[in-house]
This record gives C-alpha cells, sequence and structure tokens, in this order.
C-alpha cells in the first residue's frame, strides 16, 4: 500500500531545495515515519562514509565512517532529517565513543526500535584508529545484542 499524502507532508526536510545545514548538534533535526512492516523483523542500515566532528580538546576535525543498522518497531528514521542530524556533529567537540553513543541514544529515544547499533570506524590520529561500537535491543533481541557485541571485538584491522 503506498504512503498518503498526509503520511509524506509531515516529513519537513524531505524535498526541501533550500534546507538550513546545522551548525550545532542537532537532534531535533530527527523526523519519523511509520513503518509499514511492524509484523516483520527486517534490517535497515544506513552507511554515512564522511562523518566528521571535533576533538573536544584541541578542536581538530575528525574524520571516520558511521554505519547504522536497526530493526523497526512502529517508527523508522527519516534518511534526509539523518544526514542533517549527523552533519550537525560537524562543529561538535566530543570523542568517538562518545558520538557513537549520543547517535545510538537519540535514535533510540526517537524511534524505539527492537534493536539498533551503531559502529563509528574512524581514521587514525596519532597513528591510533578508533573503532567505537554501542547497541541496545528490546528483550526479544537480548541474543542478537550479546552476539553482536561480542562480534564487534576486532580480531585485527
Amino acid at each position: 500500500m503506498p504512503r498518503t499524502e498526509k503520511e509524506i507532508h509531515q516529513l519537513s526536510l524531505l524535498g526541501q531545495a533550500g534546507v538550513h545545514y546545522p551548525t550545532d548538534y542537532s537532534p531535533e533535526m530527527l523526523e519519523t515515519f511509520d513503518n509499514k512492516h511492524p509484523e516483520d523483523d527486517y534490517i535497515v542500515t544506513f552507511l554515512c562514509p564522511e562523518f566528521t566532528s571535533l576533538c573536544p580538546k584541541t578542536g581538530q576535525p575528525d574524520f571516520g565512517k558511521i554505519i547504522i543498522n536497526y530493526i523497526p518497531d512502529r517508527k523508522m528514521v527519516e534518511s534526509k532529517s539523518l544526514k542533517l542530524y549527523l552533519f550537525s556533529f560537524r562543529n561538535h567537540g566530543d570523542f568517538h565513543e562518545d558520538c557513537v553513543n549520543i547517535i545510538m541514544k537519540d535514535l533510540r529515544k526517537l524511534m524505539n526500535p527492537r534493536y539498533i547499533e551503531v559502529r563509528g570506524e574512524f581514521m587514525p590520529r596519532g597513528g591510533i584508529s578508533i573503532v567505537p561500537f554501542a547497541n541496545w535491543g528490546d528483550d526479544d533481541h537480548a541474543d542478537l545484542v550479546a552476539a553482536r557485541r561480542l562480534a564487534a571485538f576486532p580480531m585485527t584491522f
């Protein structure tokens, strides 16, 4: 069944040519739409290969890739709002681990998914790459939470 005009109209950012790009961390940019398949467990993946944030101590830019996987329940995140939200980290000063956890918690609060994970793969700074991973799942997905967390421990890079 196609989406109704009312469902599409509630998304304020999609299709807007003159979008304002946030200059500060902006979780209020995130928008949702209804999951038309809540009876199914399926995975949605977002890949942001050009994520940037700032080191909270030096103010120097940090570059990385953010991978978001989730199993939706009733709500899903709209991709353009997610893009703008992730862009809002550009001037945000936080450690890599904090950025990944903030993203996961903001999306969990927004959608209340059945399962969600966020992985950051950051470019080396001072010769060290940092790869934080955060996940959460409801009671029905507790085994997935544990398995994915264990699998996130890399054997090598």
